[in-house]
């Protein structure tokens, strides 16, 4: 089935139970008691599709590891940033984590990126002065700390900024628990036919590095992030299902941060090659978002659908 057929499906569910859920329980609150930022669209009323998933910009250089409920996302995005580093855009829906973070400011790409998710709820530390209105007018429930201050604190643990965390529950209260990939078109099921037996890869930006070392013993791809380990904050090292290593253009933006550096855009609407890894092995595949509603569709050599590995998913955005 297409990814965008998919979403409408998916929407068309989610809104039946929501629906069903807003006559069995009326005038629900949000976590901890406290009351949720609104997450109905101001027209009808009605909630929105997407609002159900939470994405959170994620802190990603040393002082900010090991980062703290990223183990619990469905997706995890990683872009380029600013100075040749990255950043991590976590997407959550089938679990909540009692906290998330360090939490970090927006980017443009984000917008564009989380367009296939329907309003979801993004959690931000900030952007760029300039940016802040584009944010406001994209169609997204945007909560930095000022518009939601119960929902974050700082820890005493590390230094500012690398110290402000998310606790989801009371940035979100919409969770019919449906799966982040799935609703973006996703499939999930048996690895395809093919494909090369691959042990390790890894991913460079100009001033950051990612690789992945396949876990027979776990059946995943453990994550290390700058030749070091990826662990929770427990010691747990990060392990993804599926890692999808998408080949993108990344372009100057209009918007430079406070250094002086230009923002990268990562251009998530398009086409072009994919490289999967599941089950050990490396699948050459293509990918393909028409427009910035559409999901990402992902496709083997031979034009059939990727079905990807049970479990969280990985997406490295790589420049061409």
């Amino acid at each position: 089935m297409p990814a965008r057929t998919k979403k409408r499906s998916a929407t068309a569910a989610f809104a039946m139970l929501i629906a069903a859920f807003a006559l069995a329980v009326p005038g629900c609150q949000g976590g901890e008691g406290t009351q949720p930022p609104d997450q109905h669209t101001p027209s009808t009323g009605e909630s929105a599709p997407g609002s159900h998933i939470l994405a959170v910009k994620i802190d990603n250089v040393a002082p900010a590891r090991p980062q703290t409920g990223l183990d619990k996302a469905d997706i995890v995005y990683v872009e380029q940033v600013e100075a040749g580093l990255s950043r991590i855009l976590a997407v959550y829906s089938t679990k909540l984590p009692p906290v998330v973070g360090p939490v970090r400011s927006a980017r443009e790409s984000d917008l564009e990126l989380l367009r296939q998710f329907d309003r979801p709820t993004l959690a931000f530390s900030g952007a760029q002065t300039k940016l802040l209105p584009v944010i406001e007018a994209a169609p997204v429930n945007a909560i930095p700390p000022e518009k939601a201050p119960d929902a974050y604190f700082r820890s005493r643990d590390r230094a500012a900024p690398h110290n402000l965390y998310l606790r989801p529950q009371r940035a979100i209260h919409d969770t019919p628990r449906m799966n982040a990939a799935e609703y973006a078109g996703f499939d999930f099921g048996p690895p395809p036919p093919g494909g090369r037996p691959v042990t390790e890869r890894s991913v460079r930006y100009p001033a950051a590095r990612f690789g992945f070392t396949w876990s027979p013993t776990r059946q995943q791809w453990l994550v290390a992030m700058d030749g070091t380990r990826s662990r929770t904050p427990a010691g747990q090292q990060l392990g993804a299902a599926t890692v999808v290593v998408q080949y993108v253009t990344v372009r100057p933006s209009r918007f430079h941060d406070r250094g002086g550096n230009t923002s990268p855009y990562t251009e998530t609407v398009g086409s072009g090659t994919a490289l999967v890894l599941r089950n050990g092995k490396a699948h050459e595949a293509k990918w393909e978002r028409g427009t910035a509603a559409s999901g990402t569709a992902f496709t083997t050599a031979d034009g059939r659908p990727m079905a990807f590995a049970s479990g969280q998913i990985w997406i490295v955005y790589a420049p061409r």
